[in-house]
């Protein structure tokens, strides 16, 4: 009898683990939808089994969302009985978008190790978004092709230190397509990738120069962020700016304009890898994926970086854009054990020797958090160029100020617009109208 009463005891407790939906082996499934597919495969391969070693009592699940599609995936998961505990933002914005499941953060161990409490994103005083990454982009080039051209007779320069503004930039860059026979090169720029989900580099990254010049003039002693989340409307006063380097980006690249509606991020990426152009607009966390591009020509010291001119009066002091629109969130509508094993895990990734040798070599963050080092900088070389950029003395950085677009949508129209510009269907006057008119339309949704 006891035999039997032992053995009824064992199925019970076991169908009891199957009911309130654990893992089989009562781990905590700690499911975190990632907002970064450059970094998907890290996650996955050494993130994961890391972490599990090290928590026994838990087991991380990391989906990554398609490109262009972390919202609207968000959306559909967290309607699921399962849904995700850790899940990002992208700013004011984005966190307004779910407040209805963020958690309160403050007394997680995760907000403690957070270096400046107030780099958080609050709703209602409480801590709701902690940011994980600083990041930065510009243009991306190759040094070695740079000073293969900078040696050819009558170059419009003698090193890169002489390019500091737009002016200076669009002759070396018309010179070089020019001479991109002897450069051994296809063109100078990789390809302004524009179907939609690949359009962020430009609706979203170049928009932020014009952008925060406009947000900076009409308040001169606020931040620029700050500026933007009030505006209803926008002038979009210096979209002529923004006409200038598009048009140098496309008029010296390795594909004609009316092909970009077809060309990916991958796809530009990996023309810079492979050695077809010299420059590429991107930021900090491209360097992975164009030293892991299968026949990658590009030397790791060979990566360089440069801001993004487009001929604003005063660029010459005007650096990298540097900001963060990387903010992890963990949803108080997952179970209690859930956003406790949230915690658990993003604590130990920024702050166990494991975790944050993961941060520094794989992932390639630059982070806000004090159990970070100088000596836990991420080496690879385009974190270095934006911690030298931040340093460089008489150089502001660009403020991210993208964050206070008003929606998802707004990024899209305007992309629309610049590809039917691209493809010759309409004027850059039609581009700066969409712009305006849609920026108004979508700010009037949010109210």
């Amino acid at each position: 009898m006891k035999r039997s009463l032992g053995i009824l005891l064992v199925l019970m407790l076991a169908m009891g683990t199957l009911f309130v939906g654990c893992a089989k082996d009562g781990a905590t499934e700690v499911y975190f939808l990632n907002f970064k597919p450059e970094v998907a495969e890290i996650y996955d391969n050494e993130v994961v089994p890391a972490f599990e070693a090290e928590n026994p009592g838990y087991k991380l699940k990391v989906v990554t969302a398609a490109s262009g599609t972390y919202e609207q995936t968000f959306n559909s998961e967290v309607a699921k009985s399962n849904p995700p505990v850790i899940f990002q933002v992208n700013g004011p914005v984005g966190l307004n978008n779910q407040k209805n499941a963020v958690a309160d953060l403050s007394s997680t161990d995760f907000y403690k190790i957070l270096g400046d409490k107030s780099m958080a994103l609050t709703l209602d005083g409480k801590a709701a978004a902690i940011p994980y990454a600083v990041e930065g982009y510009g243009i991306i080039y190759n040094n070695t092709i740079m000073n293969k051209y900078f040696a050819l007779d009558g170059a419009k320069a003698k090193s890169m230190d002489d390019i500091k503004n737009y002016d200076t930039l669009k002759a070396v860059v018309e010179d070089m397509q020019a001479k991109k026979d002897a450069l051994g090169i296809k063109g100078v720029f990789a390809s302004t990738s524009m179907p939609a989900g690949n359009q962020w580099r430009w609706q979203t990254h170049t928009v932020n120069v014009p952008l925060y010049k406009e947000f900076l003039d009409d308040a001169p002693d606020a931040n620029p962020l700050a500026t933007g989340l009030t505006k209803d409307t926008i002038a979009f006063k210096y979209g002529g700016n923004m006409k200038n380097i598009m048009d140098l980006y496309t008029n010296n690249s390795l594909t004609a304009k009316t092909l970009l509606g077809a060309k990916t991020v991958d796809e530009s990426m990996a023309e810079f890898a492979l050695g077809q152009c010299a420059m590429v607009q991107n930021g900090n966390w491209a360097a992975g994926q164009i030293l892991g591009v299968a026949g990658n020509t590009v030397a790791a010291e060979d990566i360089k970086f440069l801001p993004i001119y487009t001929g604003i009066d005063g660029e010459e002091g005007m650096g990298l854009c540097v900001g963060t629109e990387n903010y992890l969130c963990i949803n108080k509508n997952a179970s209690k054990d859930a956003q406790k094993g949230a915690d658990v895990f993003l604590t130990w990734l920024f702050s166990s020797e494991t975790g944050k040798k993961l941060v520094s070599t794989k992932l390639n963050f630059i982070t806000p958090f004090n159990t970070f080092s100088d000596a836990d900088l991420p080496a690879d070389p385009l974190s270095k160029e934006v911690s030298k950029w931040m340093n460089k003395p008489g150089v502001t950085s660009v403020m991210w100020v993208f964050n206070a677009i008003p929606s998802e949508e707004w990024k899209n129209q305007f992309g629309d617009a610049m590809l039917q510009y691209f493809e010759g269907k309409t004027d850059w006057a039609d581009v700066e109208k969409v712009a305006v008119d849609a920026w108004a339309a979508e700010k009037a949704l949010t109210k």
